[in-house]
């Protein structure tokens, strides 16, 4: 499937399939890239800002990422 096609609704699949990816966005960006087969590269232009916020912050908890300091509250 041509990704132009998929590109105008990917966000929106990502939120709809996180949940059959046990919830992990990362998951559920590369299991849908793989369904399309499509780079994540590509994919990563079609998803919204929170998303990848999301993504990010799975990384930090997953240690993908290096961690950021948290001011205590």
């Amino acid at each position: 499937m041509l990704f132009s096609e998929v590109g105008n609704t990917f966000a929106n699949q990502v939120e709809q399939n996180v949940s059959k990816y046990d919830g992990s966005y990362i998951d559920t960006v590369i299991g849908l890239c793989e369904e399309h087969e499509i780079e994540p590269e590509f994919a990563a232009k079609y998803l919204t800002k929170p998303i990848k916020e999301k993504i990010e912050s799975e990384g930090r908890t997953f240690n993908l990422l290096p961690k950021k300091a948290k001011l205590p509250i």
